[in-house]
């Protein structure tokens, strides 16, 4: 069975044209698809502010001139209500509040846990409506619990205030954020991934020709992952990937050494250079972590500290970013 994974933030009028899209595809029972979570505004604030407030804001007013540059926010609001109304969506049409859809996303997530596919679709299809249709504040919880129920989902009152579904959500994010999810929705089948409300056939040639994921250990995974968070310059949520790794597996170099880069990225200085002189004690020629200790020790102003590392990477390696290090350190020692 392949599995679509839609990321997609339920503010997102597109995402509710996609889902539309997705449902025209006709996707029989051997396709599971799956809600992940994407937040264009998590700084969103909760409780909710009306929508026309927050369109007062110049950056939130750049950032809709942003999704159609061609076309005012308003211009490009009336377009969206056309495409919405092409796909049976509304009147009325439009959103009036501007909520933080972290709970939303956790309801959802509980959904597919408690549910499959089936249960989650219904609870995502009730939030949309709500927020597009009926103009609801889907940040609020009461409401949200509401959503719920008539989706056929019972229990989230307590299982919110109990914080369930909160760490999946943060995990899933964060995966996102590491597979290269930037929009909503974006349409994610093994490696291959779409972003917008592509039409049924492009979804369809998606899933035909997409290869099937591989499965990996979840240990290489993570690391994979925490990775791919470094490289988007996201330190702490490599951090946070590496947790369960740290906790599992922390004397393996290759997480201690991810571990180093991630403190070093988030200006733990103390705990990267601790990391890293553990790690040179058992590998004294791993240049790289020599390196990375010198740069350490550059950052907290060691530069006397940091000279003897960056001279044995340097001689160790011929990266000409190990030579550009230690000529700007050897610079600054007398």
């Amino acid at each position: 069975m392949k599995r679509i994974e839609v990321w997609a933030d339920m503010v997102c009028a597109w995402a509710y044209i996609g889902k539309r899209r997705l449902e025209k595809a006709g996707f029989g029972e051997d396709v599971e698809i799956v809600w992940r979570p994407f937040q264009i505004d998590p700084m969103a604030p909760a409780p909710a502010e009306p929508l026309y407030e927050a369109l007062r804001d110049p950056v939130a007013d750049g950032a809709l001139q942003a999704c159609h540059p061609d076309l005012t926010p308003a211009e490009n609001r009336v377009r969206v209500s056309l495409v919405a109304a092409e796909e049976g969506l509304g009147p009325p049409w439009g959103a009036v509040w501007r909520p933080n859809t972290f709970d939303a996303h956790r309801v959802i997530a509980l959904a597919y846990q408690r549910g499959g596919p089936a249960l989650q679709d219904a609870v995502v299809e009730r939030i949309l409506r709500a927020h597009f249709v009926e103009a609801s504040d889907i940040g609020d919880r009461a409401t949200l619990v509401a959503l719920a129920a008539e989706a056929g989902l019972d229990g989230m009152a307590g299982a919110l205030d109990a914080g369930e579904g909160a760490s999946e959500v943060r995990s899933q994010l964060l995966r996102g954020k590491a597979v290269g999810v930037a929009t909503s929705p974006t349409y994610v089948v093994g490696g291959t991934a779409v972003a917008g409300a592509q039409p049924p056939e492009v979804l369809r040639d998606l899933v035909r020709q997409a290869a099937p994921e591989r499965e990996l250990p979840d240990e290489v995974r993570l690391l994979r992952q925490a990775e791919s968070l470094l490289d988007v310059r996201d330190p702490l949520g490599a951090l946070r990937t590496l947790e369960p790794l740290l906790a599992d597996h922390g004397d393996d170099p290759a997480v201690r050494l991810l571990a180093a880069r991630a403190y070093f990225g988030s200006a733990q200085l103390n705990r990267a250079r601790e990391t890293l002189e553990a790690l040179l004690d058992r590998a004294p020629g791993d240049h790289y972590a020599r390196f990375l200790l010198g740069r350490t020790l550059e950052r907290a102003n060691r530069h006397a500290e940091a000279l003897p590392h960056l001279r044995l990477a340097a001689v160790m390696s011929a990266d000409p970013g190990y030579a550009d290090a230690l000529h700007r350190v050897e610079s600054r020692v007398p």
